[in-house]
């Protein structure tokens, strides 16, 4: 037996959806706000698991432009009908309002790294669709959402067959399951003569499960198991939080396991933190006497440690867990890197015209939801350093480039190279009138607030290194004077990137970026070289 340890996915990796083909598993993520969209990886053991593509094309019009913050691609759900794959996901464009405002979609490949088909719309009853495939018939099933006021946002599970190939409904919608306690995240299986329905329970955050129910009829009704799959929520100090979200996979050799979402907290005066994120966990699973799913484990919390069946590992493209999780280089050898509400510019990354260096053309602020020039890498261990040497030369005060610490336009850490009056001046605005200096500003956003934490003046003629070392829920910014870390401001509380602070919904993760910003005319351009992330495990 192989010794999996959980979170295999680290870092930013939430609502995975885990189907085998063969003797291959594959894992898709949900992506937000993000590009690429919709990360798929593929494993042989479980334990190992390495990137095997995207949904590219799963933006309709390839781009997010103007989504909110953790609005974009919720939940996406992956399977596989003999012949192709297929992936069902909504659209968020509206988060924290009783609408949602979301567009399902279903692409299909012959292969996760693609070609994908282009995103058809299906019916869109809430988010978190799923598909089932059965005897050549095709059925959505899907959470429902009752925005009246007064009504229940949570108002259960349905179920609606599908045309295979025009993707049109076929017949009526069928109400397969209501819960006092909040439900989603429908998965179906059919064992045994019955169809477990695997359900997210409780939300998404330290309250989270999973609940299965039952039926002998696929549009139900169906029975609801007395007490949970999994939850951590009976013991706020187990080390894997908030699991949940999860799907049922077999082995070929008639094993069960389980994927699903768990998150691991830092403590802090205001309560528990997950800046890393929700990340993907897998646990072992076995059936009872009675025909209901039970952690091999026999209790309902999610281990970090689970022995799987051997297999040969594939051969990872990288090492090191920020690099190899979830983006390793395509084809012609591009970073892995994330982008916010549409893909890079393929200028931005072009090694032909200059090689080992990344050039971003400023634009939009990063408090913008319409068009960031940002490059980001996700943050997967509580002790990570973060290094980027930058060469730019800004005029004015609308005029940026450095190194963040990212959660999402409210809430983020900023270590820009810009500009600024001299020393002692008040801001004035009037830049082309006078004679300023380059510094180094560390900008702080907290949701409706940002803060100047300080200011260094430096010498920009020549290439300057930015850095940041997170330890735990520390983050200090600094940069290289001759070979010398010197800070820049205080340390600042990095928790704060995360879920569970702030009072708007988060869903996502923290990263470590780079970006430009030109507020004016978008001439303003910075080079980037040596651009790293480094996580450690302690």
């Amino acid at each position: 037996m192989t010794e999996l340890r959980n979170p295999v996915i680290r870092g930013f990796a939430p609502d995975p959806s885990l189907v085998r083909v063969g003797d291959l598993y594959y894992l898709a993520n949900s992506s937000f706000e993000w590009f690429p969209t919709i990360p798929i990886h593929r494993s042989r053991d479980l334990a190992h698991w390495e990137y095997a593509g995207h949904v590219e094309g799963a933006a309709p019009g390839g781009s997010l432009a103007g989504v909110p913050d953790s609005g974009g691609i919720w939940a996406p759900s992956l399977s596989w009908d003999g012949e192709r794959f297929w992936v069902v996901y909504s659209i968020v464009r509206s988060v924290g309002t009783p609408y949602f405002d979301a567009d399902t979609y279903v692409s299909t490949a012959p292969d996760v790294s693609g070609p994908w088909s282009p995103p058809r719309r299906v019916p869109s009853h809430g988010f978190d669709p799923a598909l089932h495939h059965e005897e050549g018939r095709l059925w959505l099933l899907n959470l429902q959402n009752d925005h009246r006021p007064g009504g229940r946002r949570f108002a259960g599970i349905v179920a609606t067959e599908l045309d295979r190939e025009t993707l049109t409904p076929v017949g009526t919608t069928h109400l397969l399951l209501q819960h006092d306690r909040l439900v989603e995240g429908p998965k179906l299986l059919k064992r045994n003569g019955w169809y477990v329905l695997v359900l997210a329970e409780g939300g998404t955050g330290f309250e989270h499960g999973v609940r299965v129910a039952r039926s002998r009829n696929l549009t139900g009704p169906y029975e609801l198991d007395e007490r949970p799959l999994m939850t951590a929520r009976d013991d706020p100090e187990w080390p894997l939080q908030k699991a949940g979200h999860a799907e049922l996979v077999e082995t070929p050799e008639g094993e069960w396991f389980l994927s699903h979402l768990a998150a691991r907290p830092l403590k802090t005066p205001e309560g528990p933190r997950c800046p890393l994120g929700r990340e993907t966990a897998i646990q072992a699973v076995t059936w009872d006497a009675e025909g209901w799913p039970r952690l091999r484990q026999g209790n309902a919390r999610p281990t970090i440690t689970v022995e799987v069946p051997d297999a040969e590992p594939p051969a990872f493209w990288g090492a090191g867990n920020c690099a190899r999780s979830p983006h390793p280089p395509a084809p012609d050898n591009a970073p892995p890197y994330y982008t916010l509400r549409s893909p890079a510019a393929p200028s931005w990354t072009d090694p032909t015209s200059r090689p080992g260096r990344l050039r971003l053309r400023g634009h939009h602020g990063p408090d913008s939801l319409w068009s960031h020039h940002l490059l980001a890498r996700r943050i997967t261990e509580h002790h990570t350093e973060a290094q980027v040497t930058l060469q730019a030369n800004p005029t004015t005060f609308t005029q940026s480039a450095g190194l963040l610490l990212w959660y999402n336009t409210a809430a983020y850490y900023a270590l820009d190279l810009t500009w600024a009056e001299p020393e002692g001046e008040a801001q004035h605005g009037q830049q082309w009138q006078h004679t300023g200096r380059t510094v180094l500003a560390l900008t702080t956003r907290d949701e409706n607030e940002t803060r100047r934490a300080a200011v260094q003046e430096v010498d920009a003629d020549t290439p300057l290194t930015l850095g940041v070392t997170v330890h735990r829920a520390e983050a200090q910014f600094w940069y290289l004077t001759d070979g010398t870390r010197t800070p820049v401001g205080p340390a600042l509380d990095f928790t704060r990137l995360s879920d569970d602070h702030g009072t708007r919904l988060r869903f996502t993760g923290a990263m470590a970026a780079i970006h430009a910003v030109d507020l004016v005319d978008a001439s303003f351009t910075a080079d980037f070289t040596d651009f790293r992330v480094i996580c450690t495990s302690v």
